[in-house]
């Protein structure tokens, strides 16, 4: 046993000694990542210690600490609440909705870029694609609520084209809310999100698409031979990560936004979701620890979605991100 300790021990020194020259190589690198930590630290880790507050009877009165221990209390009273199983049903049926979509849609717009041979209109798609993410979501519902009037342009060209002989009151329709708000989702990121894509394409050997061409495959046999399978991890790793995001709302995550913003008194059967939720009754009800057992259900099914996508990845493509 000494010996091998003995003989594992330069090679365990030497390791070392390299990692430690190649961080000392890449210092000012290593010093930029440090205002990122800092702020996953204080924005992601430290506010989960508010977490507890679903064990315990918080009062804004009491500070940060005295507060009594409520157990399982306020989850009692969340199972009890047909609000929540409300919010609940809606935040899985739109999330379900729009995942496959919004998934998708950037993979094909990114193989269509792909196939552009005009660099001019190549750039004018992208551009134009790209624009509605640096949108702010008020400017995007304000902008969609105008849209979707009665009295509004879709309204106006459904009337024109002989589809329909009355206005549709979208945003009144319960059963519209979650279609619309994939289709939003997919009009604001779809070109944003196809830029991982794009780069993930534009680093495939173009040698493998010459030799392709010699031995006579066309396009769409490129694209399925070629361009899929070798950006299948890249799909893989960003189908893990949404999955992790799925409650709220998939790839793009906007559920609270769209209720929030879109919501109303027509369509709350549909547009209620577990965020909205939480807001409501954490922040304009000021039941803190009852908001908290919410929230922590969610983070407990999220943190089983990822785990599970990761495991699914493992088993499918012998691969996971952790």
């Amino acid at each position: 046993m000494l010996v091998t300790n003995m003989k594992t021990h330069p090679k365990t020194q030497h390791s070392l000694s390299r990692t430690m020259r190649l961080f000392a190589s890449q210092w000012r690198h290593q010093l930029m990542v440090i205002p990122a930590m800092i702020s996953f630290l204080i924005f992601s880790y430290i506010p989960l210690s508010g977490l507890i507050n679903a064990f315990l009877d918080y009062s804004l009165t009491d500070g940060f600490y005295g507060h009594a221990f409520a157990g399982l209390t306020y989850f009692k009273q969340l199972f009890s609440d047909s609000d929540f199983f409300l919010a609940m049903r809606n935040t899985i049926g739109m999330s379900l909705v729009k995942f496959p979509f919004t998934f998708i849609s950037p993979i094909l717009l990114a193989l269509i870029l792909n196939e552009l041979s005009s660099t001019k209109l190549k750039k004018l798609t992208q551009t134009g694609s790209y624009l509605p993410h640096f949108l702010s979501y008020v400017i995007v519902a304000t902008l969609w609520m105008i849209f979707l009037d009665r009295r509004g342009p879709i309204n106006q060209a459904l009337t024109a084209l002989g589809l329909i002989s009355q206005p549709i009151e979208f945003l009144a329709e319960p059963g519209l809310f979650w279609w619309i708000g994939m289709f939003i989702d997919c009009w604001q990121e779809t070109g944003w999100n196809a830029i991982i894509y794009l780069a993930a394409i534009s680093g495939i050997d173009q040698e493998i698409y010459e030799a392709a061409s010699v031995d006579g495959a066309g396009r769409l046999c490129k694209i399925f031979r070629i361009t899929l399978p070798s950006i299948t991890w890249t799909m893989g790793v960003l189908f893990i990560m949404n999955v992790g995001n799925l409650l709220s709302g998939g790839p793009v995550g906007s559920n609270f936004n769209q209720s929030y913003l879109l919501g109303n008194a027509f369509n709350h059967s549909t547009s209620y979701v577990i965020q909205n939720f939480v807001v409501t009754t954490g922040l304009n009800q000021l039941r803190f620890s009852f908001a908290s057992a919410a929230n922590l259900i969610i983070s407990a099914l999220s943190v089983t979605l990822l785990v599970s996508a990761n495991q699914a990845s493992k088993k499918l493509f012998g691969k996971s991100v952790f």
